[in-house]
């Protein structure tokens, strides 16, 4: 009967150690699940970026730039007005304010707006004022201020005063020098 019981334990302890499942370290059963996820995300990531980069250069158009840099121009300025022209002062001649004068010769074209129609009729009216005051614009400036590099400033200058204490409805928006020019005598 001994032996029948040892048979019976050795059954038993047999029969135990099959029946109770392994359990693994405390990470090991977890580790492959999260891996699972990892992957899964990085795989949705891949993908949303790659439809996002071309989603977006399909609505660019291609993988150009819409806009080009162009050196010398102000991106901010838009197009210039049209502008209509008053060339009827004509040629004016004076001389500098210098100790030896200088002979200025000068044609000051004068722009406005294009749809101002009362304009052409108050410059016009005013000839003789805009004469009278080219000529004492240019007789008052020296010879060093009536150079090339200076005629930018001349134009605003001439500008400013024509639209403070000349024109009162219509305004001068350009002043152009069909002729400038300063001579030694």
């Amino acid at each position: 009967m001994a032996e029948d019981q040892d048979e019976l334990n050795i059954d038993d302890s047999e029969s135990t150690v099959e029946s109770t499942p392994k359990k693994g370290g405390g990470l090991g059963g977890i580790l492959p699940t999260i891996l699972k996820f990892v992957a899964i995300g990085l795989g949705a990531l891949i993908f949303i970026v790659t439809v996002s980069v071309i989603t977006y250069r399909v609505m660019v158009g291609s993988g150009k730039p819409q806009t080009v840099a162009t050196s010398g121009t102000d991106p901010y300025l838009g197009k210039k007005p049209q502008l209509s022209w008053f060339t009827t002062i004509g040629v004016i001649r004076t001389r500098t304010k210098d100790s030896t004068p200088y002979s200025v010769v000068v044609n000051v074209i004068i722009g406005y707006d294009l749809n101002d129609k009362n304009a052409q009729t108050e410059l016009t009216n005013r000839l003789y004022e805009l004469k009278d005051f080219v000529r004492n614009f240019f007789s008052n400036k020296t010879a060093a201020e009536l150079r090339p590099e200076n005629e930018q400033n001349l134009k605003i200058q001439i500008r400013t005063e024509l639209n403070e204490r000349i024109l009162q409805d219509a305004k001068a928006r350009e002043i152009l020098f069909q002729q400038l020019d300063v001579v030694e005598m």
